[in-house]
């Protein structure tokens, strides 16, 4: 059998909700991703044998195969095919699991797994209509922010310890700003003529606790501890992954930075919806024959504060190993470019700490989680 192993990884800087990449196409900012992929590993466009791309709301700019627009306006031969994904926050990291099991199938040996999001332009949710009765009278299906609130109830989580821990994504991020952790991973994109964007937009220098404990609940007003400022952003960005099997890479004299060694996607109830990272976490795990405890990094996706918080007080990690970089409430979450994103700084910071074993999480809407386990080489 084949093994599938990471040979390079880049992402764009994260814009936030009408920032600095309002302007540029869905299309346009993945081209750039998918140049890098290929022009600084030296190897030949030709030889790509499929392009997998992640979108959560394929509609718009961001429909008609992006992922195969995308290709052609990268100028990439008209032969090499694509095709795009929707597992909504899960939509990239599912993109690698694609490309992981064509290349494991020996139906391919080289494949570029990528995603993209402009949330500024093609607005959340822009792709759905009314739901069936059918699917109502089976299910309650409610928007994810009720469902953070349903699970900062059921783990007993208080307002303080979510904002207490959208503090530390923030801060975490800074730090690896201002230390350049993210130079490495991090590509820039034209923005004007003289002007590069490089620096994820969303983190705030300014934020306190103080100012986080005045924010409005979002979804329970009375009640509720769910805030704009312990959830993720709505941003725009890209990112993608070159997977090839070792084989390949052996042939082409090309290193390897990783391998993926277990990859895993569940359901869960979709009125609690986010729970899913929690036997996400536990199959992947039993998938690879690791512990927790051997994940040297950890990247769990920060849709909302009392996801991670439920997931922590399941698992008891040691939390200096989560999300060391901050997560998507400080850095954003552009939804179907996320999974590509994190699986980027998963192994920066893997490289960076000379660590050996990579967690990757996220819970996805209506009741999913995907999971993916990666060492570095």
């Amino acid at each position: 059998m084949s093994e599938v192993v990471i040979i390079d990884a880049v992402r764009t800087a994260i814009g936030k909700k009408e920032g600095a990449l309002t302007n540029i196409h869905p299309v346009d900012l993945l081209v750039p991703i998918l140049r890098q992929l290929v022009d600084r590993n030296n190897v030949s466009e030709r030889d790509i044998e499929d392009i997998v791309t992640g979108c959560a709301t394929m509609t718009n700019e961001q429909g008609g195969n992006v992922g195969r627009l995308a290709t052609l306006a990268a100028g990439f031969p008209v032969e090499v095919p694509a095709y795009s994904i929707n597992r909504l926050c899960g939509s990239s990291q599912q993109a690698i699991h694609n490309a992981c099991q064509a290349i494991l199938a020996n139906d391919a040996t080289i494949v570029i797994a990528c995603g993209v999001e402009s949330m500024s332009r093609v607005p959340m949710g822009s792709d759905i209509g009314s739901f069936s009765d059918t699917l109502m009278n089976k299910h309650t299906i409610v928007p994810q922010g009720f469902s953070a609130e349903l699970i900062a109830s059921e783990w007993n989580l208080t307002r303080y310890e979510l904002d207490e821990y959208a503090y530390h994504s923030h801060q975490r991020a800074i730090e690896a700003i201002d230390k350049g952790y993210f130079e490495r991973e991090i590509i820039p994109i034209d923005i004007e003529e003289d002007r590069q964007f490089v620096t994820d937009e969303g983190v705030r220098r300014e934020t306190t606790l103080e100012k986080l404990h005045q924010l409005n609940a979002s979804f329970q007003p009375e009640s509720g501890v769910v805030t704009a400022g312990n959830s993720s952003q709505i941003s725009d960005g890209a990112a993608g992954i070159l997977l090839m099997s070792h084989k390949k890479a052996r042939q082409l004299s090309i290193k390897p930075r990783a391998r993926v060694i277990a990859r895993a996607v569940v359901g869960a109830d979709p009125l609690m919806n986010l729970t899913g990272v929690i036997p996400a976490t536990k199959k992947v795990l039993q998938k690879a024959g690791l512990t927790l405890e051997q994940m040297d990094v950890i990247e769990i996706n920060e849709a909302f504060a009392s996801v991670v918080k439920a997931w922590e007080k399941e698992f008891k990690p040691d939390m200096d190993k989560v999300n060391p970089r901050g997560g998507a409430i400080a850095l954003g979450h552009p939804l179907g470019a996320s999974g590509a994103r994190i699986a980027t700084t998963l192994l920066h910071t893997l490289e960076d700490t000379e660590g050996r074993f990579g967690l990757q999480v996220m819970c996805i809407g209506f009741g999913m989680a995907t999971a993916t386990i990666i060492e570095r080489l």
